[in-house]
């Protein structure tokens, strides 16, 4: 199936073209399991909390009783924490048959509790959006800039021309890592001064010694 459109930044691809199979499919769009859900904010959502309702299943992404609406205008924003480092590969953004779906979608990574000031900055990525009404529709993201991301920000900059904006779902594919806390182990290589250990520092005086 050929789509025909272009990405400022990215393509897409269905979901269906993907080589996993159906049965392996939910769990390419798993990332939503690594979310720090109760850290997640979505900015100017009408209903409180309705922003985090969008990041579900795969499989329950044509269940409409979860959707999140924008408030006093047509812009989103999501401030996602993940729960370890992300490699990020696609995007999917799943909206209503109408002009209330988004059309357009920019990328921020590892900028925590990000306002809609911070939007004016360059975004990582931006998509022009088709309107997808099954969740089929993937974003590929430049794997290389999202390459190790812990909190991603999506900011629904416009729709197709509604006065509020509506999505559905939002499917994260891409692979996660456990953040590891790493020991420190402090060496003190020289506790008191040996003067017969700094000879070698006489003869070659590039050499350099960690103290």
């Amino acid at each position: 199936m050929s789509h025909g459109h272009s990405h400022g930044g990215g393509g897409c691809r269905c979901a269906a073209e993907r080589e996993e199979p159906p049965e392996q499919r939910g769990l390419a769009y798993g990332l939503y399991l690594r979310i720090d859900l109760e850290r997640l904010q979505c900015l100017n959502e009408s209903r409180e909390g309705s922003g985090r309702g969008v990041f579900k299943p795969w499989e329950e992404r044509t269940d409409r009783s979860k959707f999140v609406e924008s408030d006093a205008d047509e812009e989103l924003l999501f401030n996602i924490p993940f729960t370890g480092n992300v490699k990020l590969k696609g995007v999917i953004i799943m909206g209503e048959d109408d002009d209330s779906h988004p059309s357009e979608m920019r990328l921020y990574k590892n900028i925590p509790q990000m306002s809609f000031d911070d939007t004016e900055r360059e975004p990582d990525q931006t998509f022009s959006l088709n309107r997808d009404v099954t969740g089929e529709l993937e974003y590929a993201t430049k794997i290389s800039r999202f390459s190790n991301v812990y909190h991603l920000s999506i900011h629904i900059s416009k729709n197709f021309g509604a006065d509020t904006t509506k999505i559905f779902y939002i499917g994260l594919r891409g692979e996660w890592t456990e953040l590891r806390r790493h020991e420190v182990t402090i060496c003190n290589y020289e506790a008191s001064a040996n003067p017969a250990d700094h000879r070698l520092h006489q003869v070659t005086p590039q050499t350099h010694f960690i103290s």
